[in-house]
């Protein structure tokens, strides 16, 4: 992935932490609304917890990435201007315009990888076309942003994204099982053969995929939080993210695409 796609925090205002809800729950300690900076925030726009969010009940942290939009709202959308420094209803706009950029980030770093499997090489012209006309949304003026149809926009990116899913996965034997949107919640999958499955969508938490072979899977949009995987083998697997990863359970044994690393918190045991 691009370096423009990973989140920069010393270049943002602390984006995420303000503009976003939590709710009490197993994943935020506390509550918090919508444009209320989080307790944890420091002054400097850093997170005074953040070598300890696990341990302090703030694990939803652990899991979120903005794909590089809290930067691109703060220095590019405007100007480097501080929400804090500025009016109140610049800081609104802000908070509105920063969920719109993270969409908009979130679908480039999909259209990068997709512009990456040499099977969908037949789509690349389309993919750079619509990657083009994604980077440039993404640096509109905030009025602009906001009347943005992004879920329109989501589609169309989706109905190529789809296509390039299909291009990669032809070659894996397996190939056809369509899981996409399937509630897999807490189900014993360990050692399943998903070679090319289409799992976009599907609800896996706290299944368990231990050893499950789910090379060249597309994993687009699959809530992973919980999941097993440990020794499980997701070499080639498409549109898997680190946030997504982050939120599973594994080991050093589980094998990974190039996209995305060995989440720290991931058991050291061979298996």
């Amino acid at each position: 992935m691009t370096e423009a796609l990973r989140a920069d925090c010393g270049r943002c205002f602390g984006l995420c932490c303000v503009a976003l809800p939590f709710t009490a729950s197993a994943d935020f300690a506390v509550d918090k609304k919508a444009g209320t900076p989080c307790p944890n925030l420091g002054g400097d726009h850093r997170c005074g917890i953040h070598a300890r969010l696990r341990q302090e009940g703030f694990t939803g942290c652990t899991v979120y990435d903005c794909f590089g939009a809290g930067q691109q709202v703060s220095q590019a959308v405007f100007g480097g201007r501080d929400w804090r420094t500025g009016p109140p209803e610049r800081a609104r706009q802000m908070f509105d315009v920063f969920p719109v950029v993270r969409q908009l980030h979130e679908l480039l770093r999909y259209l990068t990888e997709a512009l990456t499997l040499a099977p969908a090489r037949p789509l690349h012209a389309e993919l750079r076309a619509l990657l083009t006309e994604t980077e440039g949304l993404t640096g509109r003026p905030p009025e602009e942003l906001l009347a943005l149809d992004v879920a329109a926009h989501r589609q169309r990116v989706n109905v190529l994204l789809l296509r390039a899913s299909e291009l990669a996965r032809a070659g894996n034997r397996g190939r056809g099982k369509n899981r996409r949107g399937a509630d897999l919640m807490g189900a014993r999958l360990k050692g399943a053969d998903l070679r090319g499955a289409d799992l976009r969508g599907a609800y896996l938490i706290a299944a368990d995929l231990t050893g499950a072979d789910l090379r060249g899977a597309d994993l687009i949009g699959a809530d992973l939080r919980d999941t097993d995987l440990t020794d499980a083998d997701l070499t080639g697997a498409v549109f898997l993210t680190q946030p997504q990863l982050d939120a599973a359970r594994g080991s050093v044994g589980t094998r990974l695409p190039a996209s995305v690393t060995r989440p720290a918190h991931w058991t050291a045991r061979l298996g």
